[in-house]
């Protein structure tokens, strides 16, 4: 199966609506006499976005087709209602009056429970909107639909099944091309399936402004790592008795501790490279440490290898 990305997000400035799959009644435009039912009395089953705009406003030009997006992307598990100020004055002097600054627009208020939980003006980027519907579903007990979709991706790949993960983590993709927990992750599962290839190929479309990212760097070593283990594993056997033979041979124990990680001997695979560092921190510039910091960066910063070897390390550096 191909995994990497095909189907492609929303453009820019579509405006998904209910015709994109949401549930009826998620994307209403509101008025003062729909308002207890629309927003206050919705808002007590699920959170609620009032969007309070204007057709002279620029920004909300930029601001509602945004919030559209990141509503759609929810899946349902919150409501957005649009108020045109203009048409609804005697609303907006009455929530003025309760203490909501509807002086200037765009303002969107955020209701839960009945009540107003959060807000912000202005035309923000996609991504802080996102944030601020994450921190709102958090509060209600709930999460984004890519949240969820990237735990099971997760739960997935560590539970030995690569094939189900990578397709969590495309599907993930094709709903956030610029993630790059999903990147990460589908490329991980992809060489969990022995497929360097498709890792590779992978790795190449990954967004330039998030090539830099820890969850990218840290597959972009497993990838390196994997191909020099597979270099290294059929050899494994020869490096243990050229380390048995001569203890101080740097070079064979450096490439043993290649192939035991490859062979998923972690510990072992970093005890081989402290051993080295013990014994002469200066060799090949400094190669064991570097080397071990792959490993750190490839099995992920809080993997228990990662933190007993990253203790054994710290306490070598400040001896």
């Amino acid at each position: 199966m191909d995994y990497i990305l095909g189907n492609k997000p929303p453009a820019s400035g579509a405006r998904p609506g209910a015709a994109a799959g949401l549930p009826p009644g998620t994307i209403v435009d509101g008025d003062q006499k729909t308002f207890m039912a629309d927003v206050i009395e919705a808002s007590r089953k699920m959170p609620v976005l009032v969007d309070f705009w204007a057709t002279w406003c620029g920004p909300c030009k930029t601001l509602t087709p945004a919030l559209e997006r990141v509503v759609h992307a929810a899946g349902g598990k919150v409501k957005l209602v649009k108020i045109d100020i203009d048409k609804n004055r005697a609303l907006v002097q009455q929530l003025t009056q309760l203490g909501l600054p509807l002086q200037s627009v765009p303002t969107v208020a955020a209701f839960w429970q009945g009540q107003i939980a959060d807000m912000f003006q202005g035309a923000l980027p996609e991504s802080e909107i996102k944030r601020f519907v994450e921190a709102l579903l958090k509060m209600a007990g709930g999460s984004m639909p890519a949240a969820d979709l990237l735990a099971e991706a997760r739960a997935a790949l560590e539970a030995g099944q690569p094939e189900a993960a990578a397709d969590a983590f495309s599907a993930l993709l094709n709903e956030d091309p610029e993630s790059p927990e999903a990147w990460g992750g589908l490329i991980r599962a992809l060489l969990a399936m022995g497929d360097e290839t498709q890792a590779n190929d992978a790795l190449a479309q990954v967004p330039k402004k998030i090539s830099d990212h820890a969850e990218i760097a840290g597959a972009r070593s497993a990838l390196a790592l994997a191909e020099e283990g597979r270099r290294a594993t059929g050899q494994l056997g020869a490096f243990e008795r050229r380390v048995a033979a001569n203890p101080n041979d740097h070079e064979a124990r450096y490439e043993l501790a290649t192939a035991l990680n490859a062979a998923g001997k972690r510990a072992e695979a970093a005890d081989a490279l402290l051993h080295i560092f013990r014994a002469d921190r200066t060799w090949r510039d400094d190669a064991a440490r570097q080397q071990l910091l792959k490993f750190f960066a490839s099995w992920g910063f809080d993997d228990p290898a990662t933190l007993a070897a990253r203790r054994k390390l710290s306490a070598l550096l400040f001896s």
